[in-house]
């Protein structure tokens, strides 16, 4: 089982903060620390090593109880085994016990400063609990090691960490960031579009959107945008498309009602 500490559950609901684009793309929430698989471990670290990966698996799964208690096991097994600390933090946050999760998070980041994953995590924590530049620094942290795989992962919550405290030109920079890392990035490229929509730049917004259609499958958020967006530049024909789609495929969400409501602001 590969250790995940992933940063939807760790978010405790990162849908709020990707204003429901978490489900944009399954790559969104994959964010996968540094473990020691080479075999040249001590056998304390290897049973601390399979306790953590246990319990990230547990947690995944939505089991916190086990999860908690083969995080314990870890720690016992070798108190200095830094990626513990990191899913143990995921766990206590879950358990909405801020206190033991930010204490782990810096054990944590004590024993593996340059942990991108640990620092990605602790910044969505802070972001989240309105500690944005706090959290900011540590996702940036993230970002600027060499190692982490996924440093676009890290720019989106940068960004929508800085959309939350107001700062919508840092914001749009952290997005740019992950698209010229990964141009297909679907939530970078919905936040683009987001913003492009709310300063008026309608052209720019539907050269976003038309990125994004060719990178994942529009939620009904995407496409309640889209409609608002063809709307504006007066596309009656791309308007009437993204409409169709919208009332076909989630005729329940509040983007339908608010299309039915005619309210489009």
């Amino acid at each position: 089982m590969r250790m995940r500490t992933f940063s939807v559950a760790v978010w405790m609901g990162i849908a709020v903060l990707f204003a429901g684009c978490a489900t944009l793309g399954p790559e969104s929430n994959d964010l996968q620390p540094s473990v020691n698989t080479t075999g040249n471990e001590s056998e304390a670290r290897n049973r601390a090593r399979i306790h953590t990966e246990l319990a990230a698996g547990y947690f995944e799964l939505g089991n916190i109880g086990v999860a908690l208690e083969e995080v314990r096991i870890a720690e016992q097994s070798d108190p200095s085994y830094a990626p513990t600390y990191n899913v143990a933090a995921l766990v206590y946050a879950a358990l909405k016990d801020d206190r033991r999760a930010e204490e782990s998070f810096n054990r944590a980041l004590r024993l593996a400063p340059g942990d991108p994953d640990a620092n990605n995590n602790y910044g969505m924590f802070l972001c989240q609990r309105k500690r944005e530049v706090e959290g900011i620094k540590y996702l940036l942290t993230a970002v600027q090691n060499p190692l982490y795989q996924n440093p676009e992962r890290s720019l989106i919550n940068a960004g929508v960490c800085a959309r939350r405290r107001g700062d919508n030109a840092s914001a749009q920079e952290y997005f740019q960031r992950a698209v010229t890392i990964r141009p297909n990035q679907a939530q970078a490229l919905y936040q683009l579009a987001d913003l492009a929509y709310a300063s008026a730049n309608y052209a720019a917004a539907q050269g976003y959107l038309r990125r994004l259609a060719q990178a994942a499958q529009a939620n009904a958020e995407v496409l309640w945008l889209a409609i608002r967006v063809e709307r504006r530049i007066g596309n009656p024909i791309g308007e009437a498309s993204y409409t169709q789609q919208l009332r076909k495929n989630f005729p329940e969400s509040k983007e339908a009602a608010a299309l039915q409501a005619g309210r489009f602001e």
